[in-house]
């Protein structure tokens, strides 16, 4: 199982199903299970005796009335309680073979969503073949593949080993897997032969004018709660939203599957400017929820890409895989007569079906926190502060970019941050903050990948001690062009976005700019100098910021730590602070490194450093209130109180 759904040739999002019998127990994929990373807990384990019942009762003519009897017969002949068997598992039982692998292969459903399906069927494969066109998923599908496996064995006096299905994939059987695979390569060798224009291929970059639209269309799809939108592009997009002729033979669903994921109605923009796009948006949009009961999933926008509307990251990249799926089904089904489509009632029996439903409710996924769905950038979250906050934030549900210069590094903290994530996600953007074009990239990748920004953390800095004796103008000016001007260059660049955003929000919605300070900005620091002087004019950035921004319902707010002393900034053996402040004699009379620790220490009333924990819950309280602005917030543990 792993085999295939690990390969996005086999399986996208998940999909299809595979199954293992002897003669009275059938093991098969149980719904919400994915191949990809199935175990054998991802099984339900059915009693045949009972499956076999199905096939010879009679059940009621309504078709949502019959799917509900033959679920609950499923259910009874479950002996794993707990685990819903697929949809498909009647048809597992009665294939002859032991082992039965059903997919949707892109390559497969080319053929299987063509004008010429059939016909082609037969020409690359011959007449000896088991060919079912499109039914109703669920018992009446079972009862039409049962009786062609009953007509094929009685022409041919075997089983056969590949069934076909229009408009839905194949099931290809056997009693060795090697069997399987064997067939399966055989399959796609035949079928590869056959394609008069392989799918383009071609990555394309993202237009600068996405943070233009993108924004404000996930603002106008938020009024009932915080959307992600992602963004995909490459040649074979670009030639389906290059104009509407095009797009027209990827606006109906191919396959069951599609609706699931992706719905059955879609958005095309195909104007010229950003500025023609939005003023569409403000009336399709809504008419297309009153039209249709829902919102859209998918938008295919001229000149931007493919964009997935999702209730979250993870749900995004299903809707993107899904539905760029059927632009390379329409694109191969060229090869076969064009595209074919399902009909409007086989659209209605899916969208409506219970069973489908529930595929939706599992695949949906979700969190919980204080942060859901927003998108939060931080700068410098590599490691040290940044990374604590970073992750404390993934953790109450945010997407999170983390945004730095050392690579290595950063890569290695998102694979961490992934793998605690549910439905949300983190990615690396390399970003140099003292650096306009580099942030203006940084804000690209951001609104490409998750739609916009809710908030921007401003945490990168650095540090380098020394009186007035000792300090260089050079470290002065690096000091200061990283804790201070960086802090304004960013502000500047994502400022643009935030503003877009609120304008087509709801009026309940407000972005933030946090600058993670210190206390350091609040009163003087001996020997340092240059680090509070630039914290000190983040205070006052912060406070002007916020004057000029407040109309836009953005806040901007500072907040000021306290010491962080587990942390690469203070503990670094070699240029980390308590190194540094023993070499410039910060402390009068500390010897050893433990000496300046136990002495910053004892400034502290709580007798405690500040912790990523603490500073996240300082911006959490940022985040969610909406009546202050331009605040310098002290978590100092009592060290900086102010009047």
């Amino acid at each position: 199982s792993r085999f295939y759904g690990q390969d996005s040739r086999y399986v996208i999002a998940g999909g299809g199903n595979t199954s293992y019998k002897d003669a009275s127990t059938l093991w098969v994929k149980a719904s919400g299970s994915s191949l990809a990373t199935i175990t054998e807990d991802g099984f339900a384990r059915m009693d045949r005796a009972l499956l076999n019942v199905i096939s010879t009762k009679t059940y009621r003519n309504d078709p949502a009335e019959r799917e509900e009897q033959v679920k609950n017969d499923l259910a009874a002949a479950t002996l794993t309680k707990g685990k819903r068997p697929s949809v498909e598992t009647s048809m597992h039982n009665t294939i002859g073979y032991a082992f039965v692998v059903h997919l949707h292969p892109t390559l497969v459903n080319g053929l299987m969503c063509s004008q010429d399906a059939e016909a082609s069927l037969r020409r690359l494969f011959g007449d000896k073949m088991l060919y079912i066109p499109y039914t109703d998923p669920g018992y009446v599908l079972f009862k039409a593949v049962e009786a062609s496996i009953q007509a094929y064995k009685a022409k041919y006096s075997e089983e056969p080993a590949i069934i076909w299905l229009q408009n839905h994939g194949i099931f290809v059987a056997a009693d060795t897997i090697e069997a399987v695979k064997a067939t399966y390569d055989n399959l796609f060798q035949t079928l590869n032969q056959s394609i008069a224009q392989p799918v383009l291929s071609e990555e394309r970059p993202t237009c600068s004018c996405t943070e233009q639209i993108v924004p404000a269309l996930r603002m106008l799809l938020s009024r009932k709660g915080l959307k992600t939108l992602k963004v995909r592009k490459n040649a074979l997009i670009k030639h389906y939203y290059d104009s509407a002729e095009n797009y027209a033979d990827v606006s109906r669903p191919f396959t069951p599957d599609a609706i699931v994921y992706c719905k059955s109605n879609y958005v095309y923009f195909g104007q010229d400017t950003p500025e023609a796009i939005l003023e569409a948006a403000k009336t399709e949009l809504p008419a297309f929820e009153a039209a249709h009961g829902y919102q859209p999933k998918v938008l295919v926008i001229k000149g931007i890409g493919l964009v997935a509307v999702g209730d979250n990251a993870a749900q995004c990249d299903t809707i993107l895989d899904v539905y760029e799926d059927a632009f390379k089904i329409a694109w191969l089904s060229k090869s076969f007569g064009g595209p074919h489509p399902m009909t409007q009632a086989q659209i209605d029996f899916i969208d409506n079906w219970e069973v489908e439903n529930y595929r939706r409710s599992v695949a949906a996924g979700g969190n919980a926190g204080r942060a859901v769905n927003k998108t939060i950038v931080v700068t410098g979250a590599a490691q040290g502060f940044g990374e604590g906050i970073a992750r404390c934030l993934l953790l109450e549900g945010a997407n999170i970019v983390v945004a730095d210069l050392n690579e290595p590094v950063a890569l290695a903290t998102v694979e961490r941050f992934n793998a605690l994530a549910g439905s949300n996600r983190a990615c690396f953007v390399k970003t140099n903050v003292s650096e306009l074009a580099s942030l203006e990239q940084l804000v690209h990748e951001t609104v490409c990948r998750f739609g916009g920004i809710d908030c921007f953390i401003s945490n990168a800095g650095v540090l380098r001690a020394g009186g007035l004796d000792d300090m260089t103008p050079e470290n002065f000016d690096f000091v200061t062009k990283i804790n201070y001007n960086a802090y304004f260059y960013c502000t500047k660049v994502v400022s643009r976005v935030m503003k877009l955003q609120t304008a087509y929000a709801p009026v309940d919605y407000y972005a933030d700019i946090i600058q993670i300070n210190s206390k350091s900005g609040l009163r003087g620091s001996k020997a340092n100098f240059a680090y509070a002087g630039g914290k000190f004019g983040g205070v006052g950035l912060t406070q002007s910021f916020a004057l000029e921004l407040a109309p836009f319902r953005i806040k901007v707010n500072s907040i000021c730590p306290g010491n962080f002393y587990e942390g690469p900034l203070w503990s670094n053996p070699e240029n980390g602070l308590f190194v540094q402040y023993l070499n410039a004699g910060k402390v009068p009379g500390a010897r050893t490194i433990q000496d300046v620790k136990d002495f910053y220490l004892s400034q502290v009333p709580m007798r405690k450093g500040c912790s990523p924990e603490d500073v996240t819950k300082g911006a959490l309280y940022l985040m969610e209130q909406t009546g202050e602005t331009g605040q310098a917030l002290p978590i100092t543990g009592g060290q900086v109180m102010l009047a």
